[in-house]
């Protein structure tokens, strides 16, 4: 089986590449080629995939038995896509997001059925788009398609965070680590999925390949849902130290001057996200998720102990919280006084 991935050496994107190779999959991978080195065994086409002449001249000849689109967010890469891979793949995989699930929800309970509807955030509104587009070339021309939809993904290095700074999540961290409080949107008890990226690859590969899944969306997600309050704690003991919340209204931080927290926070993380995955397990029998968050968050923490390059201080994101904590102990001082 031939399978080409665009990108494929991504936080979601590379453990599927070493989940096909050790199936036995021919794999190609199509990108700038920053990252090939980490699968030995690929081809790579290095290519700039925003140059549709040159992905062509780089496809020419080729068929595939399924194509996975990992680095496609806006409708016209998706327009590209079916024009170069009609009759040129027997699968074409979008991976799209589960952000796109209505905010906020009106059930609890998210299937592949809840509408798609995000007022908050563009990069969802994109990703909608793109799916309106390939449903209608599966509808108007046979066009192979499977859509997925991904939660919150982690792997090493890593964290699932609700609020972190421009430089990544080493400053949470740090501020764990010094015993300083970490922001908490809302009250901290919103239900939260997060998945490990091995798991997520798992479920991946079944699809790929998979007749049953043509012309299918499917969200993949662990069964795991955690609280903000369980997540930063259980993070807070793999690191030794205390659990120190300081909870924060997320329309609050929304606005915020410097952070855009509108999409991430209102339209995606401060909403309750608990996902049915019958169908998934349908269409791959036996999937499980394996890896549960207390095991993957000191799986993470070690990677980013062993890398100094990873460990990214971010002093103005330090002193951001430092002063969210204070304006949030005012105002409780403030309402005692009332």
């Amino acid at each position: 089986m031939k399978a080409l991935l665009i990108g494929g050496t991504g936080n979601i994107s590379l453990p599927v590449t070493r989940k096909l190779l050790a199936d036995g999959w021919q794999v190609t991978l199509m990108n700038r080629g920053g990252r090939n080195a980490l699968v030995p065994g690929v081809e790579a086409l290095v290519c700039d995939v925003r140059d549709e002449g040159a992905m062509r001249e780089a496809l020419r000849g080729r068929t595939f038995d399924a194509v996975a689109q990992f680095i496609a967010y806006k409708p016209e890469e998706v327009a590209r896509d079916i024009r170069l891979f009609s009759g040129a793949t027997r699968q074409y995989l979008f991976v799209s997001t589960a952000s796109a699930y209505q905010k906020p929800p009106r059930n609890a309970l998210v299937t592949e059925s809840t509408p798609l509807s995000n007022p908050y955030w563009q990069y969802s509104r994109d990703k909608i788009a793109c799916e309106r587009l390939l449903e209608e070339a599966r509808d108007k021309a046979v066009f192979p398609m499977t859509i997925v939809r991904p939660s919150h993904t982690y792997g090493p290095g890593a964290l699932p965070l609700a609020v972190k700074g421009k430089g990544g999540v080493w400053q949470v961290v740090e501020r764990i680590l010094g015993r300083k409080p970490v922001l908490i949107p809302g009250d901290g008890t919103s239900l939260w999925t997060v998945t490990w990226s091995e798991d997520f690859a798992a479920g991946f590969a079944g699809l790929m390949g998979n007749d049953h899944a043509v012309g299918e969306a499917v969200h993949i997600t662990s069964d795991e849902a955690l609280t903000w309050n369980q997540i930063y704690r259980i993070l807070s003991e793999a690191l030794e130290r205390p659990f120190l919340p300081c909870h924060v209204p997320s329309d609050l931080l929304s606005g915020a001057k410097d952070y855009d927290y509108t999409g991430g926070l209102l339209g995606d993380k401060a909403n309750c996200a608990v996902f049915d995955n019958a169908k998934l397990k349908r269409l791959v029998p036996g999937f499980a998720a394996r890896i549960r968050f207390d095991q993957g968050v000191r799986l993470s923490l070690d990677y980013l102990r062993e890398r100094p390059e990873l460990q990214v201080k971010d002093p103005p994101f330090d002193a951001f919280c430092d002063g969210v904590v204070r304006a949030m102990q005012k105002a409780e001082e403030d309402i005692a006084a009332l």
